[in-house]
């Protein structure tokens, strides 16, 4: 392995060379981020600051994905590729038409259109005549030599087997994935059709996933939290021939809807011993040693027929309001989104200084996928994956052996962050516990005067250098973020609360923003541009469009550029929906821009509640104004939707059951310290639900009322609320598998406390039926 190192110790790898066709070599990125986003808090230890964090988190599509019920297929012929320059595009400010252009035409065969719902058709790329959109289309197999030619002794990827540290250079891992899609071939593999994978985030998942691309299939990502009719679903709808499982777990599922799966050829587990042997059960070693001897021609035949602009990925939704969709990528979608990512966060390259990562999201999701996998080979830098229970206490011993460069958590993963941070400061000494409220109250206003300067450079005060050697690094140290200039957040809403929390220690969280409907990201903030509550703004060859826009200029979130996704796999109504008729993604999602260009979510077109009043009400800002009032409150949904009136369900922070994910009856210790403040002497969530604690109800009220005060009309003020038995989660259906809110799930399952609310009586003014309480 060729390895050096820079004076700073940080790994550099020189370029090396392979043997074969010529390989076209990506542009370079930009210059290496100076500033810093290292974490900071009080001197006492944090290694447990990570623990208990739900146990399937991830950057989700947009603020909520398209989430809508599955449509009949509607055959699209297969064409040729070509490229278009898209149409005049409308400004970010401008007021666009309120009627939404019709949806596309269906595409002739002659003449491909930007959209396909046809596995095994191609697509126009969004190519311009200059810029970013008019980068050379590459397909993976492009992307992955040009890393080899470039990176090959690099570690590519890394992993903890026992104790042992384990790595697999550029070179390896190439020649394993090449190794996986002669196997794959070997047991039947078909052209377009799907490989699932189903287990948690490793190296066999990364080989299997691009292996199939190789092959000529489709990577298939299935949620480990599925259950056996949902990964039938995934697996028949995308004509899997194969699936990868891995450990007897995950194994069980797919045997028990296996006679349901009729091109369902093999089955491989990449963990574990097997415990049964069954026809077409491989091991991963006895997969690997298939295609170990299998001559390269078949496959270099394969390769050489792919074009960027058709499919090699599956991103399936979460199906919230109905059967999950089967997002198609191609391979120019990954390729090039990964080069303008790159570009956009100004990552170096391995000649100059390896990038690290650590893989512990769902890599079914496609944030995982963009972040962990193609951004990150895009720049030859270094994956290493957390182990599998990162997300029950383990994920800070990774972060802190591994030391990332960027880390990437959605919304509650940085929010029992900061839960568990607050509850170890709580134990501190009053001397740390001081000197830890001056640091951050330093860290805070120093780095919103950083943030209002928009880059500029301008006067840090010495209390902030001071703030920093006593607090700031010593935290960033127990966290495993001292060399991380990168933490972002996204896939969900996050509270201005925690935002402000992490930055008063030194660690601005950057939002970004999108979908799997543009292959992850849209917008991204940037240490030197950024705002609070902010997504930022476009990565590179992307334009923003606001559709529809009301007098306050929020619109309908439109997205352009080659990152947008392909279609609906055998769904054309539904991809018709999502795309007009000048090729525009249209989101579903509310936002609006400051004169600064920084994109701003303001809600979800299918969320807004509209009263029987006929007030459009945005939920989430409502809901993220409680939580912040009342800090015990967990989650809040907002009720109201045809009703007279606003009502709430809450939920107050508990323990969570480490091994399921379950919400105990146990409160939390954050939880409990609040209840004492607030004289009760509440330890349970049951003590609290349905109104049996007078002191912690008052309080609730008392933050309502606040939250109520701020209302813009009488019709946004909460006038009912309920503290639920037991706190949201996956298991429960509450939440997908982002952590996500489940509006409609939610709706239903609670039926009976929300009909309560709504007990209404003809005469709501007479002293029988008096008006709610505001």
């Amino acid at each position: 392995m060729v390895k050096s190192k820079d004076p700073s110790g940080v790994n550099v790898c020189e370029s090396t060379t392979i043997s074969g066709s010529e390989v076209m070599e990506p542009p370079r990125a930009s210059s290496i981020l100076e500033s810093s986003c290292g974490a900071g808090n009080s001197a006492a230890s944090l290694d447990d600051a990570i623990v208990d964090v739900a146990n399937e988190s991830s950057e989700e599509e947009s603020t909520g994905e398209r989430e809508e019920e599955l449509c009949a297929s509607n055959e699209v012929p297969p064409s040729t590729n070509t490229a278009e320059v898209p149409p005049e595009q409308t400004s970010n400010t401008q007021r666009v038409s309120a009627q939404r252009p019709s949806s596309l035409s269906v595409p002739s065969a002659a003449q491909p259109g930007l959209w396909t719902s046809q596995g095994d058709a191609e697509v126009k790329l969004r190519m311009e005549s200059s810029g970013l959109l008019a980068e050379t289309p590459l397909t993976v197999n492009d992307m992955f030599r040009s890393a080899v030619e470039r990176f090959g002794d690099c570690t590519a990827l890394g992993w903890k087997e026992g104790e042992q540290q384990k790595t697999l250079t550029y070179k390896d891992y190439y020649q394993a994935c090449r190794n996986a899609a002669k196997s794959f071939l070997k047991l039947g593999l078909q052209r377009y059709h799907g490989v699932g994978i189903l287990g948690f985030n490793s190296a066999e998942w990364f080989i299997a996933d691009i292996g199939a691309i190789l092959a000529g299939g489709f990577a298939v990502g299935i949620y480990t939290t599925n259950s056996p009719e949902a990964c039938q679903y995934v697996a028949e709808n995308c004509k899997a021939n194969i699936i990868v499982v891995e450990n007897h777990k995950q194994l069980q599922k797919i045997l028990q809807v296996e006679d349901k799966l009729p091109h369902l050829k093999a089955i491989i587990q990449y963990k574990d011993a097997l415990k049964e042997k069954r026809p077409n059960l491989y091991t991963w070693a006895e997969f690997m040693e298939l295609g170990h001897d299998e001559p390269d021609a078949p496959l270099d035949a394969i390769i050489s027929s792919q074009k960027p602009n058709q499919c090699c990925t599956l991103i399936y939704t979460s199906g919230t309001t109905g059967q999950p969709k089967g997002v198609m990528l191609s391979h120019d979608n990954l390729t090039w989104t990964a080069l303008s990512t790159g570009r956009h966060v100004r990552l170096t390259d391995a000649l100059q200084s390896q990038e690290v990562v650590v893989s512990y999201l769902p890599l079914s999701h496609v944030a995982a996928q963009m972040v962990d996998i193609w951004v990150t080979m895009r720049v030859g830098g270094a994956t290493y994956f957390a182990q599998p229970d990162a997300l029950k206490g383990s994920l800070v011993n990774t972060l802190k052996e591994v030391r990332p460069t960027a880390f990437m958590g959605v919304p509650r993963v940085w929010e029992k962050m900061q839960e568990k941070m607050k509850s170890v400061g709580a134990k501190s000494s009053t001397v740390r516990r001081k000197v830890a409220a001056w640091a951050k109250d330093v860290g805070l206003q120093t780095n919103l005067t950083k943030m209002n300067q928009n880059g500029e450079a301008g006067h840090t005060p010495i209390s902030y250098h001071i703030a920093k050697k006593l607090v700031f690094k010593k935290v960033r140290k127990a966290l495993g973020l001292d060399r991380c200039t990168r933490c972002y957040t996204g896939a969900a809403p996050i509270t201005k609360d925690t935002l402000e929390f992490f930055l008063s220690l030194d660690i601005p969280l950057y939002e970004l923003y999108g979908m799997s409907e543009s292959t992850g990201p849209h917008t991204i903030s940037l240490p030197d541009a950024f705002k609070l509550t902010s997504c930022g703004k476009e990565i590179p060859g992307c334009k923003t469009k606001l559709h529809n826009p009301d007098s306050e200029g929020n619109g309908e979130i439109c997205f352009w550029g080659r990152h947008i996704f392909m279609g609906y796999l055998n769904m054309p109504e539904k991809t018709e929906e999502a795309l007009d008729a000048e090729g525009w993604l249209h989101s579903g999602d509310l936002g609006k821009h400051d004169e600064n260009g920084f994109l701003f979510i303001t809600g979800r077109i299918k969320e807004l509640i509209i009263t029987a009043g006929g007030e459009n009400i945005p939920p989430v800002p409502i809901e993220d104004a409680v939580k912040e009032a009342v800090p015990l409150i967990s989650n809040a949904m907002l009720i109201g939707d045809k009703r007279k009136f606003l009502s709430m369900l809450l939920t107050v922070k508990c323990q969570v059951n480490a091994e399921s994910g379950e919400p105990q009856d146990e409160l939390s210790p954050e939880a409990v310290e609040i209840c004492k403040k607030l004289g009760s002497n509440a330890t349970r969530v049951s003590d609290i639900a349905g109104g049996g604690d007078r002191a912690i109800n008052a309080a609730i009220q008392e933050g309502i009322n606040q939250v109520n005060k701020k209302a813009t009309s009488n019709a946004q003020r909460i006038q009912k609320w309920i503290v639920l038995d037991r706190d949201f989660s996956i298991n429960g259906g509450e939440l997908g598998p982002t952590m996500k809110l489940k509006r409609p799930v939610v709706v239903k399952m609670y039926k009976e406390q929300i009909d309560s609310f709504y007990k209404e009586l003809a005469t709501p003014t007479t002293p029988d039926n008096p008006q709610p309480p505001k």
